[in-house]
């Protein structure tokens, strides 16, 4: 096999890199992001997602492609299963949810139609014969095949609101006017549309669709749920009887302060539908049965009102109704999971001391069995893909580190070896000055261990001295893992000269239960003397510059910025906060999810007794203190966060006579996604630690 790499647009991208080959915000979005990849039933091949960005046009755009498995050691020339002149960036629409037909005979995709409206598409698995399947009125949301291929199902979004000026016709300039009786009017980024999306079931007969049935018929709710539920919500039983799906089923006022998902059966022959979770109150979501289709696993949360609980593993048998967790002993959150042929071993991702790694259990397994760990390396595994082949499994995963982009890779389910079969960005990245990431341990002010990430410049010099910045990780229970982010990218802020420290402080998962749980309602805590704690430990080493400090952070680690910005003893010559929490009154009152403020905060800030965060930990009590120049960052269409957190903060700077600056984005939500945008961001994000760090 030719050792080629087919790099879509930009074959000649090197030209682009500066004489030292060092990585700048234009040639980060210059790297084309792999995801979701899917393994042919015979685990032969395997499609997967390239998106590429035009920065020119403001655009992104994804292809599916397809690579056999099997590698000789050569990298492997993947090609575009659908689009033959794969050049032309802005040449067709998006191809997004590439998924194997259960024959293995084809290939299902979403793209636009005729109408720009997203339709279900197939190609044959050699690229050939492209053609239309579905054709619903307003387009469709997601997809999946029953097991013998005679039915599918789609999300479809149903309109059940009226605008006001459909309820008052005489009255048609009030078009952008609400009515509004309960919460959740809005969510992350977006306004309700007035429609939600259901699940349909369709008869289908290789590539042709009968009508497709409501199974929500006019019910108020979303599957899946929004606005991050996708197709790993919802499945088929192996015997095509049944449909599970995921949903919330509260709207207005009650859905803004429950977290009560629950697990439907709907029953194919009788038409009835069953709530098989009844009666748990957390999350209860993405259901996977065992390809004998006697069990059923799924992933559930046990505390109401927490998102960011530990997601155990329950089992429950389809025909008795009853349910266990799977893993009692595991005390890290499931993420990902899947069955062996024979409904016996599962095979699943978790986060895991700072990383996210591929394990499997044995549900057979006598006695109080523990999980094997398969993989252990510094390294992100995503995107779990299985096959058997001659009854053994074939293990394809998405990997990514601090240092390295997402690639596909083939693990071996006994050994936990990984073998690369894509090498989307070889060319490219193999000319860029990497920086060097390392695993740092400190104590912390109670005497703990933490897990602190250290990123080290291209050509590190332990002689020399240099820049730090201290990352605050948002969340505020999020894990710092070896994410490669195209937004607060640790190589590129690394390749900007600086030593970059990210601490997994408390309060974040993969550390355990207790770890993860102690920042309820302790934000300004023990989570501030954690991230002090690392900053200082690294500050220590004779090649960091303790008067070259600077503190970053975006959501709650802009509300840590703001914090630290009260309380930082002069530690820091600068300061950046992204959509981060300012004022916890007033984020309270104008949040969408409130089942987080009540958690974290423990309540409203009306509540007698009031919870002591409101005046202990709340950044604007602290302005006082502020010393140091920041630069603050707050996007418009930013729900969870919204924008005026950002405008307090800049104009308490302002008043104060704090050197501070205020970037703004009308067209993005919590986070920053379109290319000119992203490039503007990290411009103006090294400019200002640039003047006031490196000075």
């Amino acid at each position: 096999m030719k050792n080629i790499v087919l790099l879509s647009i930009f074959s000649l991208a090197l030209a682009h890199l500066n004489a030292q080959n060092t990585l700048t915000p234009e040639t980060l979005w210059k790297l084309e992001r792999v995801s979701e990849p899917r393994i042919s039933p015979d685990g032969k091949m395997v499609i997967y997602n390239i998106r590429n960005f035009n920065v020119a046009d403001n655009k992104g755009r994804s292809d599916i492609y397809v690579t056999p498995v099997t590698t000789t050691g050569d990298v492997i020339e993947a090609k575009s299963l659908v689009n033959k002149n794969i050049d032309k960036i802005t040449a067709t629409a998006d191809l997004t949810n590439a998924r194997w037909r259960p024959d293995g005979k084809k290939v299902g995709f979403i793209t636009a139609d005729a109408n720009g409206e997203s339709q279900l598409f197939e190609v044959a698995a050699d690229g050939s014969g492209k053609s239309q399947v579905t054709f619903v009125k307003g387009g469709i949301g997601n997809f999946g095949y029953s097991h013998a291929t005679n039915y599918i199902w789609y999300t479809a979004d149903v309109k059940l609101e009226q605008k006001p000026s459909e309820v008052y016709p005489d009255l048609p300039k009030t078009d952008g006017a609400r009515i509004i009786d309960g919460l959740m009017y809005r969510h992350w980024n977006a306004w309700s549309d007035y429609a939600f999306s259901h699940v349909f079931l369709a008869t289908y007969t290789d590539g042709k669709t009968g009508a497709g049935k409501d199974l929500m018929l006019n019910e108020k709710f979303d599957s899946p749920l929004q606005p991050f539920g996708g197709d790993e919500q919802i499945s088929f039983s192996p015997d095509g009887k049944k449909l599970a799906y995921t949903c919330k089923k509260e709207s207005g006022t009650a859905a803004a302060v429950s977290t009560n998902s629950d697990i439907y059966f709907y029953d194919l022959i009788t038409g009835q539908t069953t709530n098989v979770t009844q009666g748990m109150n957390g999350y209860d979501q993405n259901p996977v049965f065992s390809p004998d289709g006697k069990k059923m696993l799924w992933l559930s949360m046990e505390t109401p009102g927490y998102e960011s609980d530990r997601n155990r593993l329950f089992i429950m048998d389809v025909a008795t109704g009853v349910k266990k967790e799977l893993l009692t002993n595991f005390d890290f959150s499931v993420d990902q999971m899947d069955w062996s042929p024979d409904s016996r071993m599962v095979y699943f991702l978790a986060g895991w001391k700072g990383t996210h790694q591929l394990f499997s259990f044995d549900t057979q397994a006598r006695g109080a069995a523990t999980p094997k760990q398969i993989t252990n390396e510094q390294a992100d595994y995503q995107d779990l893909s299985l096959a058997y082949v001659n009854n053994k499994p074939v293990l394809i995963a998405s990997r990514m580190s601090m240092v390295m982009p997402t690639e596909i890779y083939k693990v071996d389910a006994n050994t936990g070896s990984a073998t690369q079969i894509t090498f989307t960005n070889k060319t490219f990245w193999d000319a860029v000055a990497k920086p060097k990431c390392e695993k740092r341990m400190v104590k912390t002010t109670d005497g703990k261990d933490m897990l602190v990430w250290v990123i080290y410049p291209p050509g590190f010099d332990a002689t020399k001295k240099y820049p730090a910045l201290l990352f605050c990780q948002g969340g505020p229970q999020s894990i710092v893992s070896q994410t490669f982010s195209y937004r607060w990218n640790f190589s590129l802020m690394a390749s900007n000269g600086y030593i970059v420290v990210a601490p997994n402080r408390r309060g974040l998962p993969s550390f355990g239960e207790e770890w993860n749980d102690q920042i309820t309602g302790d934000w300004g805590g023990q989570a501030m003397n954690d991230l002090l704690s690392a900053i200082d430990d690294v500050s220590k080493e004779s090649y960091v510059d303790k008067n070259k400090l600077g503190c970053v952070g975006a959501s709650y680690g802009g509300y840590s910025v703001y914090w630290l910005a009260g309380h930082h003893n002069k530690r820091f010559k600068a300061f950046i906060a992204h959509c981060g929490v300012f004022n916890l009154e007033s984020e309270y009152g104008s949040t969408e999810e409130m089942f987080f403020a009540n958690h974290d905060m423990q309540g409203p800030y009306w509540q007698s007794p009031k919870p002591k965060s409101y005046d202990a930990f709340s950044p604007h009590k602290f302005v006082q203190n502020w010393d140091t120049p920041i630069l603050i960052i707050h996007n418009e269409k930013d729900y969870r966060v919204p924008l005026t957190q950002g405008m307090e903060a800049f104009t308490a700077a302002q008043l104060r006579g704090i050197p501070s600056r205020l970037l703004y984005f009308p067209d993005e939500g919590h986070h920053v996604l379109k290319p000119q945008n992203g490039i503007l961001w990290q411009r103006t994000f090294f400019d200002w630690l640039n003047k006031y760090v490196k000075q």
